[in-house]
């Protein structure tokens, strides 16, 4: 949740609540920690509902619809049936993006325009024609 905040920055945080709440801080973490296990009570019951009057052992990810339909409407062996095909198809996609990825990389190391210049300065002065300068962002 905090990941991409640092211990400064969370100390931060928390003098600044201090400030805002004072003394009424205590009682406002107390609120809403009191808040959050409300919430998770009622998600929990609202699950347990759903079991009893479904007749099944429901989680909470289950209420996704593709999973709610793959668990309870398709067999392993039909989804097994579904895929089969979807994965060939997956299979020769990924090989022609691989492919094309080479290419581009080809293509890239080709029109290098500094190892293209660092190779030209190589050579012998006579045999190097002058090099037309394009902007590349703007192609």
């Amino acid at each position: 949740m905090f990941e991409n905040l640092n211990w400064w920055e969370i100390g931060a945080l928390l003098m600044l609540a201090l400030l805002i709440f004072g003394e009424r801080l205590p009682k406002v973490i107390g609120d809403g920690l009191r808040m959050l296990r409300g919430l998770r009570a009622m998600a929990q019951n609202a699950t347990s509902d759903l079991n009893r009057e479904l007749g099944t052992d429901l989680q909470l990810q289950d209420l996704h619809p593709k999973a709610f339909i793959r668990k309870h409407l398709i067999s392993e062996e039909d989804e097994a049936a579904i895929r089969k095909p979807l994965q060939g198809l997956f299979e020769d996609v990924k090989q022609d993006l691989n492919g094309v990825k080479t290419d581009l990389t080809e293509v890239a190391a080709a029109a290098d325009i500094k190892n293209t210049n660092s190779t030209a300065s190589d050579k012998p002065a006579t045999a190097v024609a002058p090099r037309q300068k394009f902007d590349l962002d703007a192609t």
